[in-house]
């Protein structure tokens, strides 16, 4: 007999959406049902409820997180309370990953992956669910957040305030966002496991040949374009590069090696835009040979006006506009 998969009816979010969906890549619910109902005797019929009944209790697949007193997080190291989906994820997380993958749930790279998605793309959802804003209200916001979010993709499904839809219909919309919200963290994790994952190793070589590139120790060269933000700010806490020892250019090829090259400063945070050096400011803005005269650098391409990033010719150019900008 095939298992049942309970949540809630009527106007849907993207924590129970994602739930629902990673339940059902799991080996004891998939091919489940889903039964979308408030009647406490309904729900007791299922397997599994999440996000509605009052209740947390793994042992007997109960995932609700709007009770009194429900204070989960993710772990020690989270503020953030889990919404559905981190509950669901925390649980069931690895498993879905290895089977996304085709690995198995030991492999060591799954831990990683892990604590990556939730970070990267779970947190978030259990935020907007609880009402926790990314920013304290002290702070008004420099402008307006795109409704292109997930979350706000989910509740675009719902049906509009002056729309009536049968409770069937409504249910096909749900099943609609619980794929589309799986479909885009399968997609997460898969990027992260075959394109930001094995972009470390080429991290960790340009640390390792650093002196070749600048007699600073403070740029590095990639010999790909790669994800590379987050791995380097990880090997320096490793390695004890910190401060003046901290990384503040890498370099990279546009394509080739042998085609033009890019200048980027490091950001201070992997996701913000204040730079630990930015280009010096006598070249933003400029480009070509007016960029070479003022730098006394052959072959530059560009100098963004913000100064976080800029592009030579070749790839000595851009060792040389590293040096410059090191001693500037």
């Amino acid at each position: 007999m095939s298992k049942v998969i309970g949540t809630h009816s009527g106007h849907f979010h993207c924590d129970e959406a994602l739930a629902v969906w990673m339940l059902k890549q799991t080996k004891e619910f998939k091919g489940a049902s889903l039964v979308r109902t408030r009647d406490p005797a309904k729900l007791a019929e299922c397997n599994v409820v999440v996000d509605v009944g009052g209740v947390y209790d793994p042992a007997q697949h109960k995932y609700d997180h709007h009770q009194r007193g429900f204070v989960e997080t993710f772990d020690d190291k989270h503020a953030t309370k889990l919404s559905s989906a981190g509950l669901v994820y925390k649980h069931f997380g690895r498993e879905v990953i290895a089977n996304l993958l085709g690995k198995e749930e030991k492999a060591e790279e799954i831990e990683t992956i892990y604590q990556k998605a939730y970070n990267d793309f779970v947190e978030s959802l259990d935020a907007n669910d609880n009402g926790i804003s990314a920013y304290p209200s002290t702070i008004s916001p420099l402008f307006k957040e795109s409704p292109t979010s997930l979350a706000s993709r989910v509740g675009q499904k719902n049906p509009a305030w002056n729309e009536t839809l049968t409770d069937p219909e409504i249910d096909e919309r749900f099943v609609a966002a619980s794929d589309m919200a799986g479909g885009e963290l399968a997609a997460f994790i898969n990027g992260v496991a075959n394109s930001w994952l094995p972009a470390r190793s080429l991290v960790v070589d340009a640390l390792e040949n650093r002196e070749q590139v600048s007699p600073s120790g403070r740029v590095i060269a990639l010999e790909r374009s790669c994800p590379w933000k987050e791995h380097l700010m990880d090997l320096e806490k490793e390695r004890g590069l910190e401060g003046d020892k901290s990384i503040l250019y890498v370099l990279y090829p546009e394509s080739a090696p042998e085609g033009n090259w890019r200048i980027q400063c490091v950001p201070v945070r992997p996701t913000g835009f204040e730079n630990r050096k930015s280009l010096p400011e006598s070249w933003r803005g400029y480009r070509d040979q007016e960029l070479s005269q003022i730098s006394k650098v052959d072959d530059c391409i560009f100098v963004h006006a913000g100064g976080f990033i800029g592009g030579n010719k070749t790839r000595h150019g851009a060792y040389e506009m590293a040096r410059l900008a090191v001693e500037m």
